[in-house]
C-alpha cells in the first residue's frame, strides 16, 4: 500500500500545481498515457528508459537485502562500461563469442568495484556508504581520464572512444518484432534486464547463499552464531551488486551507443536507489518501479513541450515522490 499511495499522491499533487498554474490538470494526464501508451514503439521507448534502472535497483535491493547499502552503483557501471567497450574494441571474434566475453568483463570489473568497499567494510569496520560514495569520485575520474587522455576516438573532439566492433553489438529488437519501427532503440539488453529479475528472485528466495545473504542481512549475530562469516558475505554480496550495477554500462556500451562516452549516465546508479525503494526491494517489485520511472522520464520531455510545464518541475515531484515513500513506510513501520 505505501508505494501505491505515494504514486497516487504524486499524481494528485501534479494535477494541484497545474491547476494553480491555470492549466487543464486532464490534459496532464492525456498526456502520459498518450506518451507512454499510446503506440508500441512509445512503450518500447519506456522500456528502453527503464533498462538501466532495472539493473541498478537490483544491485541497491540485492545490497540492502544484505544489510547494505551500495550508493557506488554509478561508479559500478561506469567502470563495467569501459571494461565492456574495451574488449569490444581491441577483440575481433564471432558475437557469439564477444558479446558474453564484454558481458564478462563489464561484471567482473563491476564486481571488483563493489567487492573493495565490501572488503573495507569486512576488515576494518569503514562504512560502505562513504566507501562507495568515494568510489564513485574513482570511477568517473579514472574513465574521463583514459577516454580524454588514452581511448579517445581519433580526430573527434567529442570525449568518446572509437565503436566497438559489430560482433560487440546487442540486437535491436526491432529487427526481431515487426510491430516497432526500425528507428526504435530498444534491444536485446532489455531481455537481459528481464532474465536477471527472475535469476534474482530465484537466488533470493530458493539457493541457500541467498538464504544467507537474507539472514546476514537481518539478524547477522544469528547467522554468526549458525555458522555463516557475515564479513564473507559481506564482500561477495557487495561484489555480486557491483557486477549487477556494471550490467546498466553494458546497455549502454553494447545496445545503444557501440562506445564508451564519458558521461553516458543520466544518474541511474542514484536513482537506482530510489527504483528499489519504491519496489521494496523484491525484483519484481524492483522491476514495475523502473518502468515506472522510465515513464517519468520519457514523460518528462513530452509534457515540456507539449504543456510548457518546466520539466526540472516534474522532476522535482518525483522527489517529493521518494519523501512521501519514505515517510509512509516509517509510519507503516511504526504501526507495526
Amino acid at each position: 500500500m505505501p508505494p501505491l499511495l505515494a504514486i497516487c499522491g504524486f499524481f494528485l499533487l501534479c494535477g494541484i500545481v497545474l491547476i494553480l498554474r491555470e492549466q487543464n490538470p486532464w490534459e496532464f494526464y492525456t498526456t502520459i498515457f498518450i506518451s507512454g501508451f499510446s503506440s508500441f514503439d512509445e512503450v518500447g521507448s519506456v522500456l528502453f528508459n527503464s533498462t538501466p534502472l532495472i539493473f541498478t535497483g537490483l544491485a541497491v535491493a540485492i545490497g540492502y537485502k544484505g544489510g547494505l547499502f551500495n550508493i557506488g552503483c554509478e561508479g559500478q557501471l561506469y567502470v563495467a562500461a569501459f571494461a565492456a567497450a574495451w574488449v569490444g574494441m581491441h577483440l575481433n571474434l564471432p558475437s557469439v563469442i564477444l558479446v558474453p566475453f564484454c558481458i564478462s568483463a563489464a561484471m567482473i570489473a563491476g564486481s571488483i568495484w563493489g567487492a573493495v568497499p565490501g572488503f573495507l567494510k569486512a576488515k576494518f569496520g569503514a562504512h560502505e556508504v562513504i566507501n562507495t560514495i568515494m568510489m564513485n569520485f574513482i570511477a568517473l575520474a579514472v574513465t574521463n581520464f583514459l577516454v580524454i587522455s588514452v581511448y579517445r576516438e581519433p580526430d573527434q573532439m567529442a570525449p568518446q572512444t572509437s565503436q566497438v566492433h559489430e560482433a560487440a553489438r546487442l540486437p535491436r529488437l526491432s529487427n526481431m518484432l515487426p510491430f516497432l519501427s526500425q528507428s526504435n532503440l530498444l534491444d536485446a539488453s532489455f531481455l537481459i534486464a528481464c532474465l536477471c529479475v527472475l535469476i534474482c528472485y530465484i537466488f533470493l528466495k530458493h539457493t541457500r547463499w541467498g538464504y544467507e545473504l537474507r539472514l546476514v542481512g537481518n539478524a547477522p549475530e544469528v547467522a554468526e552464531y549458525g555458522g555463516i562469516n557475515p564479513r564473507t558475505v559481506t564482500v561477495w554480496v557487495m561484489a555480486l551488486s557491483g557486477a549487477i550495477a556494471g550490467l546498466a554500462g553494458v546497455a549502454d556500451v553494447m545496445g545503444y551507443r557501440h562506445r564508451f562516452s564519458d558521461g553516458f549516465s543520466s544518474g541511474w546508479g542514484f536513482t537506482g536507489i530510489a527504483v528499489a525503494l519504491l519496489g521494496r526491494n523484491h525484483p519484481f517489485g524492483v522491476f514495475a518501479s523502473a518502468l515506472l520511472f522510465g515513464l517519468f522520464t520519457k514523460v518528462a520531455l513530452d509534457i515540456e513541450l507539449i504543456l510548457e510545464v518546466p520539466r526540472g518541475l516534474f522532476l522535482a515531484g518525483q522527489g517529493l515522490l521518494i519523501i512521501a515513500l519514505v515517510c509512509m513506510e516509517g509510519i507503516s513501520k511504526r504501526n507495526n
